[in-house]
């Protein structure tokens, strides 16, 4: 049957930054059964967007995924205030337990995640 690894988070970006996060996504629709785990609110608020994404996907597709998440990470500003896509996601792996994946500054920094968001794995 495999491993499984949970993941759930969430971005924030402005217009311009949205724009381009939905074509990295819909890049990958026709070809690939875990791009359906992103959402995009059909109206947002004020001036933050936000996108979420949530799924169990098998453990050989993480590297896809984490790939996308990159790829985000990596639009760059497009405001004066240079402000970057910023989120977090938590991704529970079956095996390994359970990671926090930060997306800031550019980049996707992973680390243990804390002790407090253990109950997500129960």
């Amino acid at each position: 049957m495999g491993v499984f690894v949970g993941i759930r988070g969430w971005l924030e970006c402005d217009d311009q930054q949205l724009a381009q996060v939905k074509e990295i996504v819909q890049a990958d629709d026709a070809d690939d059964t875990y791009s359906g785990g992103w959402a995009f609110p059909p109206r947002q608020y004020n001036f933050t967007n936000w996108v979420f994404y949530g799924a169990q996907i098998r453990a050989q597709s993480v590297d896809w995924f984490l790939d996308r998440l990159r790829s985000v990470a990596r639009i760059p500003a497009s405001d004066d205030d240079n402000d970057l896509i910023t989120g977090l996601f938590f991704v529970s792996h079956e095996v390994d337990g359970m990671s926090e994946w930060q997306v800031r500054d550019g980049t996707v920094t992973i680390r243990a995640a804390s002790q407090e968001y253990q109950f997500l794995d129960e």
